[in-house]
C-alpha cells in the first residue's frame, strides 16, 4: 500500500494500537455518502457534487472515476485491502456507513452490546460525513481515517480520561483520528520505509475480505456489466468465506462482461451468472490468489 492514502494511514494506526496493547475494535475512513448514492451512475454523479459542467470541463474530470468514489465501490476496495492486510473483518453485510463526527467515532464503532453500531469487534467500516436524510454530520472527517479501542485495564481508562482522549459515555472505548489524507503528496514514506527499514505500510497477509460486484438495477440476460463507476454495479465489501459461498463475482472481474442469468437489484453477482469465457486466464489468476492466501485459520496458505 501506498503512504498517503486511506489503507495505509488506516494500516498504521492499527499498528499503533497494538503497539499500545490496546484492544482494536473497529477501523476505517470517513467519506461523502448517502445510501442514495449506491445507485449513482455517471451521468448524475456531478450533481451528488455539487460540481458544474463548466468546472468538469475545466478540469477533465474523469465522470467513472468519481462515480466509484461516489457509490461505495473505492470504499468497498480499500476495506477490504484494510482487512486483508490488519486481520480485521468486512461487515457481514456490507459496509453500513454509520453517520459520525470525531465526537461520536468511540460510541458508534463499539460493538452493539455496549450500545454502538457494530454487530462485533474488530471490523472495518467507513464514518459517513453526511445523515441518510443529507444533513451535513457535524466534525465529519470526510478526507481522515480513524480506528476505535478499548482499555485494557481500569488504570488505562482512567488514562484515556486524564489524557483527554474523545470516549464513548463509559470511557472504556476511545478514538484516534487524522483529518486529512495527502494522496501521492506524502508516497515517499512508503518509499523510505521499503529502502529504509525493509517495511511495508501495509501488504496482504490473508483473504479475509472481498469486494463483490452489486446490482444497481435489475437487470437481464445479456446485459453487460461495466465495472467500476459504472452503471450497473457498486461493489460490496464482505467476509472473503461469505464471498466463496456466494461465489461472488468480485468488482474487478466485472467489466463488460454479459450476464447469462437475471439479477435484482442490489443482489450480489456471482460466477454462474456472468460469460467470463474470454476472461479465463484472469479468472485463473484470481483463483490462484484465493487458494494461495486463503489458509487455515485464516492464515496465508504456504
Amino acid at each position: 500500500m501506498a503512504y498517503g492514502d486511506q489503507p495505509a494511514l488506516i494500516c498504521e494506526m492499527v499498528d499503533w494500537v497494538r503497539a499500545c496493547g490496546f484492544d482494536l475494535i473497529a477501523a476505517g475512513k470517513g467519506m461523502n455518502f448517502e445510501p442514495r448514492y449506491r445507485y449513482s451512475t455517471p451521468d448524475t454523479v456531478w450533481g451528488l457534487f455539487g460540481w458544474s459542467e463548466e468546472m468538469v470541463a475545466k478540469d477533465k474530470l474523469n465522470p467513472r472515476l468519481y462515480n466509484s468514489f461516489t457509490d461505495g465501490t473505492k470504499a468497498a476496495i480499500e476495506m477490504a485491502a484494510v482487512a486483508n492486510a490488519t486481520g480485521l473483518s468486512c461487515p457481514e453485510d456490507g459496509l453500513a456507513f454509520p453517520p459520525a463526527g470525531v465526537h461520536d467515532l468511540a460510541r458508534v464503532f463499539r460493538p452493539v452490546s455496549d450500545g454502538g453500531r457494530l454487530a462485533k469487534e474488530g471490523l472495518v467500516d467507513i464514518a459517513a460525513s453526511q445523515e441518510p436524510d443529507g444533513r451535513e454530520v457535524l466534525n465529519n472527517i470526510r478526507y481522515g481515517v480513524f480506528v476505535t479501542f478499548k482499555a485494557h485495564s481500569e488504570y488505562a481508562r482512567a488514562c484515556f480520561k486524564q489524557y483527554g482522549l474523545l470516549t464513548d459515555p463509559s470511557g472504556w472505548y476511545a478514538s484516534l483520528w487524522r483529518p486529512f489524507h495527502l494522496i501521492g503528496l506524502e508516497a515517499s514514506i512508503s518509499v523510505l520505509s521499503a529502502v529504509l527499514r525493509g517495511e511495508a505500510t501495509g501488504s496482504c497477509t490473508a483473504f479475509r475480505g472481498d469486494a463483490v460486484a452489486t446490482a444497481k438495477k435489475d437487470m437481464r440476460p445479456g446485459d453487460v456489466l461495466d465495472g467500476e463507476g459504472g452503471y450497473a454495479v457498486w461493489a460490496n465489501a464482505i467476509p472473503a468465506e461469505r464471498s466463496r459461498a456466494l461465489r461472488g463475482l468480485p468488482i474487478g472481474l466485472a467489466h463488460y462482461v454479459k450476464l447469462k442469468r437475471p439479477v435484482a437489484k442490489d443482489q450480489p453477482v456471482s460466477y454462474d451468472d456472468v460469460d467470463l469465457t474470454e476472461n479465463a486466464d484472469v479468472v485463473a489468476l484470481r483463483q490462484e490468489m484465493e487458494r494461495r492466501f486463503t489458509g487455515p485459520g485464516g492464515v496465508a496458505a504456504q
